[in-house]
């Protein structure tokens, strides 16, 4: 997401380094490069109107402090905007109620709201440690109804069946019933989409809203479709009183338009970003973070929080251990890393928050992709577990053997056993004369215990 904004935010931004202080004619084109990067990314024309004015008009008006160049204070009041734009901080649900907390999720059909409603319901259970139900409404297709029943037992939370014969309030209602009697603390209603905005979606939607009168109101949006994301919402918003936005397959945005866009337009928050199809890919809307990764600085406390949760703890202490001992780090130990590090979303998913990755040429990002990652699994994968264990036997007909069991070729073989040459050296020469306690005490406070990095 925002890559091409970022692309071209911190492109722009080189341009006004070197000068002595913030002017509008050394200005005047760096804005007009800004504005054209806000259009290009779908960015809704009055947000960029309004963006630009208030850059300008805070630019203008800065004192540049000593030691403080032009280019870092104008990158300050460029993030601050941005910031400002999508809604200074990120608005937690509200969950402080009697139970169970009814959330209702709107939206368009096919913008990924069942699949939101796993993914809430599975962030709810493990980052809230709420109990969570979730029921359809969705009375036109039978099939959302079994999806998400699907969707419920994978995340492993208590659904409340339904069919296309009720009405879609009486389904709600003895969901909401249930959920009582179970002591359930979140109720999670998804609800019928149209493939469009009408008048008879709306009034069913206001009914079915008034009669089970919910905590929170979510609508959920595709990121994909830019500055209609924000006008749909905005309908919505119109129809019912919305709390907040979820934007969905932000991973398959590159402009990043919705998400500069939604608040300014609706007045709502943005409270949760799907980046991927997996019922883990959700994560709170943090604006400032996302300011941070537009503008190249990344995203380091979104980094920390996912290792946190996502890794093995058990299994990075017990590298550590045996490294400890002496050792050798073997190819067992290097998958377990690759396996961690899909844990997080990939490479590309930690590329994206680490700063300064947009300086990174765009033909060397592409080389480290996921499809190399998963290249690099099957080959371990194909090995015997003494090939794991001692990457020395690995000879000709092995080597044949293991590549024609992954799919890939002799040379794709050779290319990971000399990484893995280059990564065991690099644990022995960090474990050596303290140089991994050494390297650890640099990060600690800054990064989770069992980091694989």
């Amino acid at each position: 997401m925002f890559n091409n904004l970022s692309d071209r935010l911190t492109a722009t931004l080189r341009n006004i380094r070197g000068q002595g202080r913030i002017s509008e004619d050394n200005i005047k084109e760096t804005l007009r490069e800004v504005r054209m990067a806000l259009l290009e990314a779908d960015v809704a024309l009055p947000v960029v109107r309004e963006f630009i004015t208030r850059v300008k008009e805070k630019a203008l008006g800065y004192e540049v402090i000593k030691d403080i160049s032009a280019s870092q204070a104008f990158i300050k009041i460029v993030n601050d905007e941005l910031v400002h734009v999508m809604g200074e901080a990120n608005e937690a649900l509200n969950l402080n109620v009697q139970p169970p907390a009814v959330i209702l999720m709107a939206g368009l059909q096919g913008a990924g709201k069942t699949t939101t409603v796993a993914k809430l319901a599975k962030y709810l259970k493990e980052s809230q440690k709420k109990s969570v139900m979730v029921v359809s409404a969705d009375v036109y297709r039978p099939a959302a109804i079994d999806q998400l029943q699907t969707l419920a037992k994978e995340v492993d939370v208590a659904f409340f069946p339904s069919d296309s014969t009720q009405k879609p309030e009486k389904i709600a209602k003895a969901a909401i019933k249930e959920a009582k009697r179970q002591f359930i603390d979140v109720l999670l209603l998804d609800t019928a989409g149209r493939l469009h905005i009408d008048d008879e979606m709306m009034q069913e939607i206001k009914t079915l809203h008034k009669s089970v009168n919910p905590v929170e109101t979510l609508f959920v949006v595709d990121s994909m479709t830019g500055q209609d994301a924000a006008n749909t919402a905005k309908a919505f918003n119109d129809a019912l009183p919305l709390t907040g936005v979820v934007l969905t397959k932000t991973d398959g945005d590159a402009r990043g338009g919705a998400a500069l866009s939604v608040r300014y337009i609706t007045g709502k928050p943005i409270k949760f970003i799907g980046i991927g199809e997996k019922v883990t890919a959700l994560q709170p809307f943090h604006p400032e973070r996302i300011a941070s990764r537009i503008l190249g600085m990344g995203d380091v406390l979104s980094l920390v929080e996912e290792a946190e949760q996502k890794l093995d703890q058990k299994e990075t202490e017990k590298l550590a251990k045996k490294l400890k001992k002496g050792k050798p780090f073997d190819l067992e130990d290097f998958l377990m890393q690759i396996q961690q590090m899909n844990k997080m979303g990939g490479i590309s998913s930690l590329m994206d928050k680490l700063p300064g990755m947009g300086q990174i040429p765009q033909n060397v990002k592409e080389q480290v992709n996921g499809k190399e990652m998963s290249r690099l699994e099957a080959i371990i994968q194909s090995m015997t577990r003494q090939e794991r264990r001692r990457p020395d036997i690995i000879k000709g007909s092995r080597k044949r053997r293991i590549a024609t069991g992954s799919g890939t070729q002799i040379q794709d073989v050779n290319k990971l056993l000399k990484q893995f040459t280059q990564m065991q050296k690099m644990m022995k020469k960090m474990n050596q004369k303290g140089g991994m306690s050494k390297l650890m005490k640099q990060f600690k406070g800054a990064m989770p215990k069992g980091m694989p990095f």
